[in-house]
């Protein structure tokens, strides 16, 4: 039986810190999959999950300070899996890592990663993830305990399996990112990578050296402590999903949990930023 979804198309006016809390009050609800867009943001439902009062309870949308109006139309799974196969293009980070779906053929890089993505977030096409990856080719992560929070299609965790991290937790609180996660860890030969699928919650008594984060800002300020307890000292956290106006914030918070700002990228006003656990 086809699983189609409700797409709801969110025009947001200013973007920011707009698109920020719809995402997170969305996140409360059955919207599964997200995208950000230049106009906005676009939500993902399952039809089966769909009800009409679905957005009953998001406050943004009452409120006065923000302009929103939104879209919406059904999509059928196969035809998304179809248009991104159309579109997508290989990407290629730095010369080192070639990030490409199952459809192209294989290239020397060094790292050669190949994501099907469907509707988790992760191909290495959005700025955050691109930075990410900057960040790891440029880091030691042999024999590092690390986790991948907010996992998407697992690529991250990939490539620091590929660099030769281990043992590696691969988390997401969405079952599709859960499930395609598993996918693409045995599509490119993992043998390190633990899938779950939740949130914060799961790290109660874990401990690593390296800690991956690309979520959204309102989630790394509310569980940052949570990724600083876990984090062994002399500890790296990766952060991302959040734009250049957000580093005081973020930075603040992290200074909070003794966290040390270590390096910046940036890339189309989007930021990775790297912190060392004190």
């Amino acid at each position: 039986m086809q699983n189609n979804y409700i797409a709801y198309h969110f025009t947001l006016n200013p973007l920011q810190p707009a698109t920020d809390i719809l995402l997170a009050e969305l996140e409360e609800t059955n919207f599964e999959s997200f995208e950000e867009t230049e106009t906005g943001l676009s939500a993902y439902v399952q039809k089966k999950d769909w009800t009409e009062n679905i957005l009953e309870n998001i406050e943004i949308l009452h409120s006065k300070e923000f302009k929103i109006t939104y879209t919406t139309e059904e999509i059928e799974q196969v035809n998304w899996n179809e248009e991104w196969e159309k579109n997508f293009e290989p990407i290629n980070v730095n010369g080192i890592c070639h990030v490409r779906a199952p459809f192209h053929p294989r290239t020397h890089a060094q790292y050669d990663i190949v994501i099907e993505p469907k509707m988790s977030f992760g191909t290495g096409h959005h700025e955050t993830t691109h930075l990410m990856i900057e960040h790891l080719l440029a880091t030691d992560v042999t024999n590092k305990k690390t986790l991948d929070m907010g996992c998407g299609t697992a690529i991250l965790a990939i490539l620091a399996e590929m660099k030769g991290a281990k043992p590696i937790d691969a988390i997401d609180i969405d079952n599709w990112c859960y499930l395609n996660s598993i996918e693409n860890a045995e599509r490119n030969e993992c043998e390190q990578i633990s899938v779950y699928e939740g949130d914060a919650a799961l790290l109660k008594g874990k401990k690593y050296d390296v800690i991956i984060a690309n979520i959204n800002r309102n989630i790394l300020l509310n569980d940052m402590a949570i990724y600083a307890e876990c984090l062994n000292p002399k500890g790296i956290l990766f952060l991302s999903g959040f734009y250049t106006q957000d580093i005081p914030a973020i930075d603040e918070c992290c200074q909070k949990n003794h966290l040390q700002l270590e390096k910046k990228l940036e890339k189309n006003n989007w930021v990775a930023l790297k912190y060392i656990n004190l």
